[in-house]
């Protein structure tokens, strides 16, 4: 399992770490209409899957921010930020801030994502700061578990792992 701290006190993460080289795990999470969305509504597609721990703090408001204006430039890539914040948090947030290229969706209802890529924060139920990409045959190309919750991801090498990805 991924070590991870937030603001530097070690958390307990749920679930199983994923590996570069496995199958993306399946998983059911609330898009900003509350229709149920999983990995199979992206059947066929790249996906650049941004966890987040709440889109209303400044470093996950910058990370969903970088990887929006890098959807636009990414040609076959879908964009996902997952986060526990409720669906209508999530869509007040994308309007206020003008975020058009990636599928913000809530993981609050059954944290069924966050238990699946072993991301679920037990002590604060929140997802911890990660990135994977995850081809068209749904495996698992990228994974970055951030060390440190409340600091960036490695964009450059999450923004090429994407852009090569099939």
């Amino acid at each position: 399992m991924a070590n991870v701290t937030f603001k530097n006190n070690p958390v307990t993460l749920v679930g199983d770490e994923v590996k570069v080289g496995e199958k993306a795990p399946n998983f059911t999470v609330l898009a900003n209409d509350l229709s149920e969305v999983s990995l199979k509504d992206y059947e066929g597609q790249v996906k650049l899957i941004s966890v987040i721990p709440s889109i209303d703090t400044g470093v996950c408001d910058a990370q969903t921010r970088r990887f929006n204006e890098e959807a636009a430039k990414l040609d076959n890539v879908t964009v996902l930020t997952i986060s526990m914040d409720l669906p209508f948090a999530q869509k007040r947030w994308c309007g206020a801030n003008g975020i058009e290229n990636v599928d913000t969706l809530s993981d609050h209802r059954d944290a069924y994502f966050g238990e699946a890529f072993g991301v679920l924060i037990k002590e604060m139920r929140l997802l911890t700061r990660s990135v994977f990409v995850v081809n068209s045959d749904d495996e698992v190309v990228y994974a970055e578990y951030v060390p440190e919750a409340t600091d960036h991801p490695d964009y450059d090498a999450a923004i090429k792992a994407a852009k090569e990805a099939k």
